[in-house]
C-alpha cells in the first residue's frame, strides 16, 4: 500500500525531516483490531505542522500523518464493526501517535471508529472532517452558553479556514447574525456566500485591546488566539460565550477578569481529539442535517496524495482557503 511516510534524519546533531510517498507492507502497520481501505482523507492545519516541522505535532517516528480519514472495513476483530461497513474516522491521536490517514489502509482500535451517516458520503464527510467537527462543537458551546440568534451578533475568526468556513455555514443555517473576520480581503464574496452577514479584516482587532470596550458580541467562535481573542473578549456583551478552539495566531492570551466578572462572559474551551466515541454519530448526524448541498462545492479543495506535501506548505503560508480532502482511492 502506498503512504505518506514521515521520517526524521539526525545528522551532526542536527535533526531533520523528510515526507514522501513510500510503498507499505501491511504487516508493518501498528497495533490494532480494525483495518481500514481508507477512500478519503484530508489536510488539517495540524497535519500541515507536522508535515512541514513547522509544529511539534509528531514525537515519535516513522510516522503517517493524517488526523482524518474514511473508508471501508478490510478486517475486523470488533463485533461492531463489520467487513464491507463504511466508517470515518477524525482524532485519538491518530496521524500524531498512531499511524493515520494519508495512506490507503489504517489499522487502528474499533474504539475510534464511527459509522458513516447514510445521508452522508465518504467524500463529504472529510469536506467535513475535524474541522467542521470541531465547528460543530463550538456552536454546541454556544448554545449551551445559552447564545440564542436572537441574543445578537456572532463573531468568527479565521473565518476562511476549514473550521471557520464551517462554522459560518452552521450558524447561518441556525439564523444567527454571522460577522465573518479575516486576514483575506479576497474571500469576502466566499464568506457571504457562506452565510456571514459581513467581513471584517483581522487588523481591526490584533491590536491590544483595553479591558471593556463596547458591548459587541453576543457569541465569538475563535481559532486564532492571542491579540485577537483578547479583543474580543473585551467587546462581549452581557451573558455573551466565547468558544476558543484553536491557537493559529498565538498561544498567548493577555487580557483581564474584567469581561468575566462585570460582563458574566464564558470562555469555553473547546477540543475534539478525546470526545466519547458515544457522543460522536449524533454530532455526526447533526452536521450531516444542517450543512447544505453548496457547503460541499463551495468549501472544498480536492487534491491527491502526491501533492500533500505541496498544499501542506500552502496551508502553513495561509495560502489555502476552506477544506483540503485528499482523494487516496
Amino acid at each position: 500500500m502506498k503512504a505518506l511516510l514521515l521520517e526524521q534524519h539526525v545528522r551532526e546533531q542536527h535533526e531533520t525531516l523528510s515526507a514522501s510517498i513510500q510503498d507499505i507492507e501491511t504487516f508493518q502497520l501498528p497495533s490494532g483490531n480494525v483495518v481500514v481501505d481508507i477512500h478519503w482523507s484530508s489536510l488539517n492545519y495540524k497535519d500541515a505542522l507536522a508535515i512541514t516541522g513547522k509544529g511539534k505535532i509528531i514525537r515519535q517516528f516513522p510516522m503517517v500523518p493524517g488526523i482524518d480519514f474514511a473508508g471501508v472495513i478490510h478486517h475486523s476483530e470488533d463485533p461492531r464493526f463489520h467487513i464491507g461497513q463504511h466508517v470515518l474516522l477524525t482524532g485519538w491521536g491518530v496521524g500524531e501517535t498512531h499511524w493515520g490517514g494519508l495512506a490507503e489502509q489504517a489499522k487502528v482500535s474499533g474504539e475510534w471508529l464511527t459509522p458513516l451517516p447514510q445521508q452522508l458520503s465518504a467524500r463529504q464527510a472529510m469536506i467535513i472532517g475535524t474541522a467542521g467537527f470541531t465547528a460543530m462543537l463550538c456552536v454546541m458551546a454556544l448554545e449551551q452558553g445559552g447564545v440564542t440568534p436572537e441574543s445578537g451578533e456572532i463573531a468568527v475568526t479565521g473565518a476562511s479556514g476549514g473550521v471557520g468556513s464551517t462554522a459560518i455555514t452552521l450558524l447561518s443555517q441556525l439564523g444567527y447574525s454571522v460577522t465573518a473576520i479575516s486576514s483575506k480581503p479576497d474571500n469576502q464574496d466566499y464568506l457571504l456566500s457562506l452565510g456571514a452577514k459581513k467581513v471584517l479584516p483581522t487588523r481591526e482587532f490584533d491590536q491590544p485591546s483595553r479591558p471593556l470596550a463596547t458591548q459587541r458580541w453576543a457569541g465569538v467562535i475563535d481559532t486564532v488566539g492571542g491579540a485577537i481573542l483578547a479583543t474580543l473578549l473585551a467587546q462581549m456583551r452581557y451573558n455573551g460565550t466565547v468558544a476558543a478552539c484553536g491557537m493559529a495566531n498565538n498561544s498567548t492570551l493577555t487580557t483581564s477578569v474584567m469581561p468575566f466578572i462585570l460582563r458574566n462572559v464564558r470562555l469555553q474551551g473547546v477540543e475534539s481529539v478525546t470526545v466519547p466515541a458515544s457522543k460522536r454519530l449524533a454530532i455526526w448526524q447533526r452536521l450531516q442535517t444542517l450543512l447544505p448541498d453548496f457547503f460541499y462545492q463551495q468549501a472544498s479543495n480536492e487534491i491527491t496524495l502526491g501533492q500533500v506535501v505541496e498544499y501542506a506548505n500552502k496551508l502553513i503560508n495561509n495560502q489555502i482557503t476552506g477544506r483540503t480532502i485528499v482523494k487516496i482511492r
